[in-house]
C-alpha cells in the first residue's frame, strides 16, 4: 500500500470538533456541510462502487466521492469534463488573461455581503471590459470572454479578485469582421482600473440604496448612510489593481491556463507540509517580495476558518460567460467569428486538443490495459465496505468521481 500523502480532509478529520467548538456560532449551513463532506470524501463513509474495464474485464474498488465543488479531491474530473466542452469553443487566436483586484477595504464587505457583492463584481468587471473594448480608441470591437471569481490569496486570506480569459480581439459592431487586438498588447490596464472602480463603487452604491447590504460585527456602524458613503470614498481615493497579461498562445495554451483557474479550491493537498501537534504548515508565494515560495505555520483551527472563509453561497456560480461567449449566443456567435477567421471548429471533437491525461480523466480510461473504459457495474454500501475492512485491511483510495 502507497504511503498516505497530507491531505485537507485529515485536518478537518483530526479537529473539526474543536473549531466547532471555538467558531461554531458563525458557521453557515454552507461552511458545515464543507465540512463534513470534505471530510468524509472517498472513505467508507460513503460507500463505495465496483468499477469494470468494458475491454479487459478489469476490476477495481472505489470510494465514493463526496461531489463538494470545494472540495480538493472532486475538481480534477470536473474540471476535465468542462475543459472538453470548453475546448468546443476555442478560437484560433491568441488569448488574453486579465484580472480585477478590489482593493483590502472592501473585502470585509463582500465576505459579509457574498451573493451580493460578489455579482456585483462580475457585473462591474463585465460592462468594464466590454465598454472599453467598444471604444473606437482602443479596440472598437464586441468581444467575449469567460470570468472566474477567485476569493483568496495564497495565505488563505480573503482577497477577493476575477480572472477573465478572453480572444484578442471581437467582432466589428455591425459584426462583418473580426477586429484583432494589436500585438503584445490587450487593453489599457489604467483605463479598465479607473472605469471598474467607478463602476464597482457605483453599484456599491446603488445597492445600499436599495436595502440590499447588511452590516454587523466590525462594520455594523456602515448601516448609517453618511458613514457608508463617506467609507467608499476613501476607496475611490486609491488606485485599484487591474493585471493584464500580453496576449498569449491558442487553443492548447489557453486550456492550459483554464485548468490553472477554473476550478481552483482555496488550496490544494498538494502544498500542505505537515500535520505536527495541532499545527499545520503549507507551501505558499509571497506575491508581496517576489513572489518567493515560502512556508506557513497555522493552528490547525485557524487553518480551517481561513479555508471556510472561501465556501461560496449555494448555487452561486464562479464561472460566468459574457460578450458573445454568453449562453444566450454563443453558438451562433462563435460561427460568425470562425467564418470571419476562415477557420473551421476544433477538428477531432475536444479529446483532439485535450491532454492525454485530460482525456483519461474525462473518460475513465482503464489504468491496465489503457484502452477500455471504467464503467460502474456494482454499488458497496457503506456497511459492506466496514465489514469488509474489519477482515481485510482498508483499501487505499482510488481517485473517482
Amino acid at each position: 500500500m502507497r504511503e498516505h500523502r497530507l491531505e485537507v480532509a485529515d485536518v478537518f478529520r483530526e479537529h473539526r470538533e474543536e473549531f466547532l467548538e471555538l467558531w461554531g456560532h458563525t458557521v453557515s449551513s454552507q461552511q458545515r456541510k464543507a465540512l463534513r463532506d470534505i471530510g468524509v470524501c472517498r472513505t467508507a463513509a460513503l460507500g463505495g462502487h465496483v468499477e469494470e474495464c468494458d475491454q479487459c474485464a478489469h476490476r477495481l474498488i472505489a470510494y465514493n466521492s463526496c461531489r463538494n465543488r470545494h472540495c480538493p479531491k472532486c475538481q480534477s474530473t470536473a474540471r476535465d469534463q468542462w475543459l472538453a466542452e470548453r475546448a468546443k469553443e476555442l478560437l484560433p487566436v491568441p488569448y488574453c488573461h486579465v484580472v480585477f483586484t478590489i482593493p483590502d477595504q472592501l473585502a470585509p464587505l463582500a465576505l459579509q455581503n457574498q451573493r451580493v457583492c460578489y455579482s456585483l463584481l462580475f457585473r462591474a468587471v463585465s460592462e468594464t471590459l466590454q465598454q472599453i473594448a467598444a471604444d473606437t480608441r482602443h479596440l472598437g470591437a464586441k468581444i467575449g470572454f469567460l470570468a472566474v471569481l477567485h476569493t483568496w490569496s495564497q495565505n488563505l486570506l480573503h482577497h477577493p479578485h476575477v480572472h477573465c480569459v478572453v480572444p484578442a480581439g471581437g467582432l466589428s459592431p455591425d459584426g462583418f469582421r473580426w477586429i484583432p487586438c494589436r500585438p503584445k498588447f490587450f487593453l489599457p490596464v489604467r483605463v479598465l482600473s479607473r472605469l471598474f472602480r467607478g463602476k464597482l463603487l457605483a453599484l456599491l452604491r446603488q445597492a445600499f440604496a436599495e436595502g440590499r447590504l447588511e452590516f454587523f460585527g466590525q462594520l455594523a456602524d456602515l448601516a448609517e448612510p453618511a458613514r457608508f458613503h463617506a467609507w467608499l470614498r476613501k476607496s475611490k481615493r486609491k488606485e485599484w489593481v487591474v493585471y493584464a497579461k500580453p496576449p498569449f498562445g491558442g487553443p492548447e495554451h489557453v486550456l492550459k491556463y483554464l485548468a490553472r483557474y477554473t476550478h481552483r479550491v482555496a488550496i490544494s493537498s498538494s502544498r500542505l507540509l505537515s500535520l505536527d501537534n495541532g499545527r499545520v504548515t503549507f507551501r505558499w508565494r509571497d506575491s508581496r517580495h517576489g513572489s518567493h515560495t515560502k512556508s506557513m505555520t497555522l493552528d490547525a483551527v485557524e487553518f480551517i476558518r481561513r479555508f471556510l472563509l472561501h465556501i461560496l453561497p449555494s448555487g452561486f456560480m464562479k464561472i460566468r460567460h459574457f460578450g458573445f461567449l454568453a449562453n444566450r449566443n454563443r453558438s451562433s456567435a462563435l460561427a460568425l467569428c470562425r467564418q470571419h477567421l476562415n477557420a473551421a471548429s476544433p477538428t477531432g471533437g475536444p479529446a483532439a486538443i485535450l491532454t492525454r491525461e485530460q482525456q483519461s480523466a474525462v473518460e475513465r480510461r482503464c489504468p491496465v490495459c489503457h484502452v477500455g473504459v471504467l464503467r460502474i457495474v456494482d454499488w458497496l454500501s457503506t456497511d459492506l465496505i466496514l465489514s469488509h475492512e474489519q477482515v481485510h485491511p482498508p483499501m487505499a483510495p482510488v481517485d473517482s468521481s
